[in-house]
């Protein structure tokens, strides 16, 4: 991602947002805007834009933040070694902004996998499936066809 343009849409987060994504923050659970979201579409890295899960792909875990079983863009979506807070997890990261996204764990259905993308709300914007054309994502229409 251009540096240019990043810095331009960093100013454009909130604090949490700007806390999440650049400084491994974690909101707290059951607090973000995708609480109780149903609508079909497509998650989006706040940053960069780029698509990172579908609404498909999303389950409630029970756990507060949005969980997935997989990603939408594999390419998208980086993992890497964490071993903050006295404990060994996966962290999640957007691979164009290098944004953090949140963790990935091995307790997820296994019926898909058995992986649960547990994912900060305020890292991603949700694109409806209504707007996916209008809003450059139609590449992903065929997903909820």
């Amino acid at each position: 991602m251009d540096v240019n343009k990043k810095a331009a849409r960093l100013k454009e987060l909130t604090p949490l947002q700007l806390d999440v994504t650049q400084n491994a923050g974690t909101e707290r659970p059951f607090t973000h805007e995708y609480n109780d979201n149903h609508q079909e579409g497509i998650y989006v890295d706040i940053v960069s834009g780029e698509a990172l899960f579908s609404s498909r792909d999303q389950y409630d875990a029970g756990c507060g933040w949005p969980s997935f079983t997989k990603p939408i863009n594999q390419t998208e979506v980086a993992e890497h070694t964490d071993d903050t807070l006295g404990m060994r997890r996966v962290e999640v990261r957007s691979t164009t902004a290098d944004s953090h996204l949140g963790h990935v764990f091995p307790d997820g259905p296994q019926k898909t996998g058995g992986l649960r993308y547990c994912i900060n709300g305020a890292a991603l914007k949700f694109v409806p499936v209504t707007e996916l054309a209008e809003k450059g994502y139609s590449d992903y229409i065929k997903y909820f066809e």
